[in-house]
């Protein structure tokens, strides 16, 4: 029962990081027109303090699924079956 868990997880955790390639490229996506809002508008304090606020919220919905799946992947690590050698 432990080495299916143990395998679902691990099949879960590889979906995960092909969805986070994904999220990657969402990411730059998303991130284009805020880059190019704030070149048109001229450098405005303003524009610049918009982008700066879009840019992180782009940024964190990329950066913390990247430190969930790390920290998912060593707890499936450590929850690991031993394999005993013969």
């Amino acid at each position: 029962m432990s080495a299916t868990f143990h395998l679902i997880l691990s099949y879960l955790l590889k979906v995960g990081a092909v969805a986070m390639v994904f999220n990657e490229v969402r990411g730059l996506v998303l991130a284009a027109p805020v880059l190019y809002g704030m070149y048109t508008s001229g450098g405005t304090a303003m524009a610049i303090w918009l982008g700066i606020c879009a840019l992180g919220g782009i940024a964190l919905s990329v950066i913390v699924p990247l430190f969930a799946y790390k920290k998912l992947d060593k707890l499936v690590k450590s929850k690991a079956p031993v394999e005993q050698s013969a």
